[in-house]
């Protein structure tokens, strides 16, 4: 059906749209700090995204999507940067305001460097595959920046809301991949799946939720120090 990857996106982004009106969280309140991040990290990953279709690292099945094409890309994977990055951020918001109890920061430094060391490891082995190359090569640097550089506060929380975020991933990836929607050259990754799942796709979602809940707390912040 040609409105399957639409109706992907449309599922997605609905129950999160929804649930911003509950009278607890008021995440519509934060909708003004979530645009501008989000404007920044979906031009980032649609350049690359728009080079990976050009030089067939993926394809998009054209049996599942309208035909509406912007820079060789389909609507929907445009629409795929504003949806699944809002609803992640919600989760983490939810997550904020509803468990009070966050990893420990001598543990979130551990899990970083074990993230920074199996992107060098991976990186080391695997640079001629684009795909894996460019997805572990941006995680580095993130984690290098955010970590150790910038010394983010909120990684912590950030942690547990990418597992519980995994979730959601897994039943709209699983979809994407399964029917599938999205096509993979398997000579530009890694070559194993989790289910249907490449297993960059993992560390693709990590990168960009990084971004985007990075700028979503940057923007947060220079609100109140106005």
């Amino acid at each position: 059906m040609k409105y399957t990857y639409l109706l992907i996106n449309l599922l997605t982004v609905f129950f999160p749209v929804v649930l911003s009106f509950d009278k607890r969280v008021c995440f519509y309140k934060s909708w003004k700090f979530i645009w501008p991040g989000m404007g920044i990290t979906g031009l980032f990953f649609l350049f690359w995204d728009m080079i990976f279709t050009v030089k067939g690292v993926w394809s998009f099945n054209p049996h599942y999507i309208v035909g509406v094409n912007f820079f060789t890309l389909p609507l929907e994977e445009m629409l795929f940067f504003l949806t699944v990055p809002f609803a992640c951020i919600f989760i983490y918001a939810c997550l904020n305001y509803y468990i009070k109890w966050q990893i420990d920061n001598r543990l979130t430094l551990i899990i970083s460097n074990l993230i920074i060391m199996l992107c060098l490891l991976v990186l080391i082995f695997n640079y001629q595959r684009v795909y894996t190359a460019i997805t572990f090569g941006l995680l580095l640097v993130l984690m290098l920046l955010l970590q150790h550089v910038f010394k983010a506060d909120w990684l912590n929380r950030y942690y547990m809301a990418y597992v519980v975020a995994l979730l959601p991933f897994y039943v709209v990836n699983g979809i994407l991949t399964s029917i599938p929607v999205v096509l993979y050259n398997n000579s530009e990754n890694l070559g194993k799946r989790i289910g249907t799942i490449p297993v960059e796709d993992h560390f693709y979602l990590m990168a960009l939720l990084l971004m985007n809940i990075g700028f979503f707390e940057y923007f947060k912040t220079k609100n109140k120090a106005l």
